[in-house]
């Protein structure tokens, strides 16, 4: 499957566009990595739990878009764009939604 936050893909003309397609991921923050993140946040450097998290909530929404499309025939997704949003109570929720428009190229 070909994705691209592009409307087009170079050299690939775009044969027929059969709709918009999205997957979306919301995955718990636990509350070891949020303590671990307000420690690295007063001593400096990257919080790399939340980094793996925030990567991992991408590729399933992504994988979860890239079915929506192959389920309406397409081999290809462009248009991509992807949203970020905290949930909860507590903020304890991340969220990705990913859009874009399937297509036949």
């Amino acid at each position: 499957m070909l994705m691209s936050t592009t409307p087009t893909l170079e050299g690939q003309p775009i044969r027929e566009y059969l709709g918009v397609v999205t997957g979306e991921a919301i995955i718990g923050a636990n509350i070891f990595k949020d303590m671990f993140a307000s420690i690295r946040n007063v001593v400096g450097g990257r919080a790399g739990s939340y980094e793996r998290t925030l990567a991992d909530s991408r590729e399933i929404a992504m994988e979860e878009m890239a079915d929506a499309a192959r389920k309406l025939g397409a081999n290809a997704v462009v248009g991509i764009d992807i949203d970020y949003e905290v949930l909860g109570q507590d903020n304890g929720m991340l969220m990705v939604c990913v859009s874009g428009t399937a297509v036949k190229v």
